[in-house]
């Protein structure tokens, strides 16, 4: 009985020394992995001084804002829209609190030179993040080589890539889907109930939470016959009680309908070029990988003799669904190639193990060696997706486009002065130089359309130079004290020169402001 106790005693303690060294072997892997992603996703942000994309300026801004004032600052900067200061929701909450981790210096004291670094060292981190999180789906599912599909993701598409390069939330959205899909497949369906609320505060995609877990549920039905209703049933609780326990609440409810309306309704104003579909040859150019992933993942599928799993049914259902949205908005490629690669992954995972186990265990050797083979094959389609990657990075506007000139308002304006800009999208960069003042668009066109139809009528109409002297109708239904403008509006610049009201006041390159009169 002795005997038997200590040799009990010493399994127990080599189980430990073993689970011990397995324990550090996953740390390790996963330090080297989150160090190879940052490597990857620097050599991609680094293309460019400046922030890929326009929104990065408003949302880092915004970063800035939380950690200076609190996590619900005020926001009186766009008045006319379904922001205004009464009706204003950061559907980016939890995304600026990341963001506010880098942002030190106000952009009007420095140029936004710190204020721009920080922004590309979050946005490196962020999505880096959302890689090992794949990394540990691949992993949970005993997918060999996970650590080698993940590093894969370089390769399969340079849009992709550009997109969680910016300093905008989808990166985030990607490491919250892929988690909640982990714990669907390990069948821990608690913990996505406070997934669900964190994706609430975190950003509006969180619907895409619920058509994870309807997916899920959907295939769990199709090969057991029975209905994870769990799935579904978190997630939305969670989702429902994050949108009642919000800072924003109700404000936030007002402007989640307000917001998707533009989106799926008949909307006319253009709403921006990620919103429109790619033209399939592009498409097939800049994410040609992601669909080989797709054909290798079916090609899998027939190549193995047993019915296909759970796992990969899901992620073959997100493959459709995501690859659907990508085809009616560019914006969706944010999360079809990802979700095309682990399809791939789940699908040749039979496959891989039966080959380790007929010749792994005849020749060890190949265990080791398998892969370092298989990066040397990634080695060439890893360096066209980067750089693709820093081709479409580097094409980004410069960082100071309009610093000279918004910095100029900072200095020689008084506070709370309403700005006339000619153009919606250039918010962005006035906000992240100037929050002295206050703008008469930005962010979404919709979203002064939305608030006032006539009044962005009208807009539009003085914009396009549609207006003879429109320096009165500035003054007088827009309260606007001095107008910015980029040097693209040339009809309106032509009434503007022959209007006494308006007195230009300073020009660059980029811009020119004119002065309204009394």
């Amino acid at each position: 009985m002795q005997m038997t106790t200590s040799m009990t005693t010493q399994m127990q303690a080599v189980r430990e020394r073993i689970q011990a060294k397995w324990d550090v072997k996953v740390l390790a892997t996963a330090v080297l992995l989150f160090l190879v992603f940052i490597t990857g996703f620097a050599i991609v942000q680094y293309a460019t001084p400046a922030l890929v994309g326009n929104d990065g300026y408003y949302h880092m801004k915004m970063g800035y804002l939380i950690r200076t004032e609190g996590i619900k600052p005020d926001f009186p900067y766009l008045p006319y829209t379904i922001l205004n200061e009464t009706a204003y929701y950061d559907h980016h909450l939890l995304y600026h609190v990341f963001l506010g981790l880098f942002a030190t210096t106000d952009p009007a004291l420095d140029g936004g030179l710190a204020l721009t670094q920080g922004a590309k060292l979050a946005s490196i981190v962020m999505p880096s993040l959302a890689f090992l999180a794949i990394w540990w789906l691949l992993r949970g599912q005993k997918v060999p080589y996970a650590a080698v599909w993940s590093v894969s993701l370089f390769a399969v598409s340079e849009a992709f890539l550009y997109r969680m390069s910016m300093p905008r939330a989808q990166s985030m959205s990607l490491l919250l889907l892929v988690l909640a899909l982990h714990w669907l497949l390990q069948g821990k369906y608690k913990y996505l109930l406070p997934l669900g609320f964190v994706f609430v505060w975190a950003y509006n995609a969180f619907p895409l939470l619920i058509a994870v877990a309807g997916t899920y549920a959907i295939a769990t039905f199709m090969l057991e016959r029975r209905i994870a209703w769990q799935a579904v049933v978190y997630p939305a609780v969670g989702i429902a009680l994050g949108l009642i326990i919000n800072p924003y609440f109700p404000q936030n409810i007002d402007f989640i309908v307000g917001h998707l309306l533009p989106k799926v309704g008949e909307s006319s104003t253009p709403v921006g070029n990620e919103w429109s579909p790619y033209r399939t040859w592009t498409l097939v150019e800049n994410s040609g990988v992601a669909f080989m992933a797709v054909l290798g993942g079916m090609l899998a599928l027939g190549w193995r003799e047993k019915r296909i799993d759970k796992s990969t049914l899901t992620a073959l259902g997100l493959t459709v669904l995501f690859g659907y949205m990508l085809f009616e908005s560019r914006r969706f490629i944010e999360y079809f190639p990802p979700f095309a690669l682990i399809f791939f992954a789940l699908s040749a995972a039979p496959i891989l193990r039966e080959w380790l186990a007929d010749f792994g265990g005849k020749r060890p050797y190949l265990h080791q060696l398998a892969p370092v083979a298989l990066l040397l094959l990634l080695a060439y389609p890893l360096y066209i997706g980067l750089r693709d990657g820093r081709e479409l990075v580097a094409d980004s506007k410069p960082a100071d486009q309009y610093a000279d000139a918004t910095i100029w308002l900072h200095d020689n304006t008084p506070d709370g002065t309403m700005v006339f800009q000619t153009d919606w999208d250039d918010f962005t960069r006035l906000f992240f130089y100037n929050t002295n003042a206050v703008y008469t668009a930005g962010l979404d066109p919709t979203f002064m359309e939305l608030e006032d139809a006539a009044l962005f009528d009208r807009w539009v109409d003085i914009t396009r130079g549609r207006v003879e002297q429109p320096g009165a109708a500035i003054r007088d239904e827009f309260g606007a004290a001095y107008v910015f403008s980029d040097l693209n509006h040339g009809d309106f610049m032509d009434e503007a020169a022959n209007d006494p009201l308006l007195q230009e006041v300073y020009r660059d390159d980029y811009a020119v402001i004119y002065q309204v009169g009394e």
